[in-house]
């Protein structure tokens, strides 16, 4: 990633130069191929870059136009040649994203930011408005930050200098660590009350009177496609994912993309080799990297990626994850990780992954999320019976009931009454379905965080998009939500891309109808009958994708010394957000083999983990004391009562 920065001081005082020296202090090991730095009165801006494609190595940001406005832009711009035929740059022109983007908002003002395809994130100095503009792609894969104080507002890419620069400390979100323990937190928000993060396809318009946020794109549910054999689908998906990838080859020097066993990163892998191959690509070559764990019985992915490799004649790098060195200790660099998620365990794993992407120049790593979500990994019927039954093809409905009946070997009453249940009033839902939430959730917490915590069990709508077109854009804000909680290591020197999150590949597959995509007894079958001859038919072939089960189980029941030291004070207990004793009960079920609940108590551990390394570094407030605690759980046991 690049970094952007800056601070806008509202009162009209002189931008502080020594401040921005500090900033650029902590958030050098993130962009590191220079800086530059751009002072107006008031505003200052700079951005240091970490270049992949060659028309960013020539570019100059904050890149400033004849009018004032200036621009920091992180991101890959997919449709350079489209956006400059629109706004008649001139064929041929080696001008950079940021310039081109810079010019589509000249032209098109905020409407603007619709039309640019990529990942990429922004920030934009408006001085005739006397705004500032923050904007990220529809899925926000590149992270953007802002501290709005009355005084002034800074952003950054980083959470750090946020943080450490600020003066003062911080209280802990409650909203984003009910998110955090439960699914993933809203994409608005960070850790950190005062701090926030420009959500996924919105952009964030600033003036010294207010702050709005908009959405400026969302899917079409009123596109259709439909083709009368299969076959032209097929067409369509090669062309449109042979598209996502190529995109994602744009740089001038080596790629690598995660590969695994799977049907997602094999895929990836094999259409970029075709497209190097056909020279439609810019980068030289395709590297790999491939995480086993010989110890794990039901994660045995070597054989099926070492197939890859020996289809491309080329072995990758591989990297040993069974190892349990590190695990919940703190990291043994001081570095300020902001999000939770960090312990030297993963650190190693990072560095390994990092050192080896350094050592061939690769700056780009493809992964393969995504695939599984909008692919039809799941083999479930429910979206495409809710489509039948919301549009009464009932006779229709009745075959499919019949036929994946059998196939699951499930009474196709119980199909049924899961294709309708969805769409019953949220009051009627609540009454016998309740959302899987952990059981060491203080009161308090659930209680406060009500909302949050029951996110994913919204409702189906019967009238308006159809079922699995709402599907799709739940599926969609989950991912974003995940993505907006990754951890930024400053050992990563390399930018995560995602082909199965391209905005024209996904808007195909919302718009295709649902039995293309998963059949009886075929689950992601367009993509199984699409890439036939390009994938090693032994991937398309296996059963079941690999899942870890014994290595969690194994670290907890090794590492239980370490994790009783660790919560011997939990500050996740005296901050309200667990209950201590249900958190140990559940430790000691783990430790003796129970699987219940098992990632959200490891999601427990790292957040007492990051918890302990804010106060070290003085960031957090101190949890409230005993007596407002229990008071405060008196409160929410009375309101309890009463509802």
């Amino acid at each position: 990633m690049s970094v952007q920065f800056g601070r806008w001081n509202f009162d009209g005082k002189a931008a502080d130069r020594d401040f921005f020296q500090r900033a650029a202090g902590l958030t050098a090991k993130y962009g590191p191929d220079g800086e530059s730095s751009s002072f107006h009165g008031p505003v200052g801006m700079f951005f240091q870059p970490l270049h992949a494609a060659k028309e960013s190595r020539h570019a100059h940001q904050p890149i400033i136009n004849l009018t004032g406005m200036v621009l920091t832009w992180d991101g890959r711009l997919d449709n350079r040649e489209e956006l400059i035929h629109l706004l008649h740059l001139g064929a041929g022109t080696s001008q950079s994203d940021a310039g081109i983007v810079l010019a589509a908002y000249e032209h098109w003002d905020k409407a603007c930011f619709s039309k640019l395809l990529g990942d990429w994130a922004l920030a934009l100095w408006d001085p005739f408005k006397q705004s500032l503009l923050f904007a990220k792609d529809f899925v926000g894969i590149r992270q953007l930050f802002y501290s709005l104080e009355p005084s002034r507002i800074t952003w950054s890419t980083v959470l750090n200098p946020l943080l450490c620069l600020a003066g003062h400390t911080f209280q802990i979100s409650e909203e984003y660590i009910a998110g955090y323990l439960s699914t993933y937190p809203a994409t608005h928000l960070t850790p950190f009350v005062g701090v926030n993060a420009v959500p996924a396809g919105a952009f964030v318009e600033v003036t010294r009177n207010r702050v709005n946020t908009h959405t400026y794109w969302e899917f079409d549910p009123a596109k259709k496609i439909c083709y009368r054999t299969d076959a032209e689908y097929e067409e369509h998906f090669r062309s449109v994912f042979a598209q996502a990838v190529r995109r994602r080859l744009r740089s001038s020097s080596p790629v690598a993309a995660e590969l695994s066993g799977g049907m997602d990163s094999a895929s990836i892998v094999c259409m970029a080799d075709v497209i190097i191959a056909e020279g439609g690509a810019e980068c030289p070559r395709l590297d790999t990297i491939s995480y086993y764990d010989d110890q794990e019985p039901n994660w045995n992915e070597r054989p099926y990626f070492t197939l890859v490799e020996q289809k491309r004649g080329r072995a990758g790098f591989h990297i040993d994850v069974g190892a349990s060195e590190g695990y919940l200790h703190q990291p043994e660099r001081d570095d300020l990780f902001a999000l939770p998620g960090y312990d030297q365990l993963t650190v190693n794993w990072e560095r390994k992954c990092s050192d080896h992407l350094q050592a061939s120049c690769s700056r780009v790593l493809l992964s393969g999320i995504g695939g599984d979500e909008f692919l039809g990994g799941v083999p479930t019927p429910i979206p495409e019976l809710q489509n039948l039954f919301a549009r009464l093809q009932w006779a229709r409905m009745a075959r499919q009931l019949s036929t994946w009946s059998i196939q699951k070997r499930r009474p196709w009453t119980h199909l049924w009454f899961e294709t309708v249940e969805e769409f019953l009033p949220q009051a009627v839902r609540r009454s016998y379905k309740r959302p899987i939430i952990a059981p060491w959730l203080s009161r308090s917490l659930m209680l406060k965080q009500h909302a949050t915590l029951w996110a994913d069990t919204q409702r189906t709508r019967l009238m308006g998009a159809l079922p699995s077109f709402q599907a799709n854009v739940r599926t969609l804000e989950h991912l974003r939500r995940q993505l907006n909680a990754l951890v930024l290591s400053p050992m990563v020197c390399y930018r995560f891309s995602y082909p199965y999150l391209d905005r024209d590949l996904l808007s195909f597959l919302f718009s295709i109808p649902r039995e293309q995509l998963v059949r009886p007894g075929q689950r992601r079958s367009l993509v199984r009958r699409a890439l036939a001859s390009i994938v090693p038919a032994e991937i398309f072939a296996r059963r079941r994708k690999a899942y870890v089960v014994r290595r969690p189980l194994a670290r907890i029941e090794s590492s239980f010394l370490i994790i009783e030291n660790l919560l011997r004070s939990p500050l996740v207990v005296s901050h309200g957000f667990t209950d201590g004793h249900a958190v140990a009960d559940a430790l000691s079920a783990a430790k003796h083999g129970s699987m219940e609940h098992l990632i959200p108590l490891l999601s427990v551990l790292k957040v007492e983990l990051w918890l302990q390394a804010l106060t070290r570094h003085n960031l957090i407030s101190s949890p409230v004391g005993q007596e407002e605690a229990f008071a405060d759980r008196r409160v929410c046991e009375k309101a309890a009562l009463v509802t």
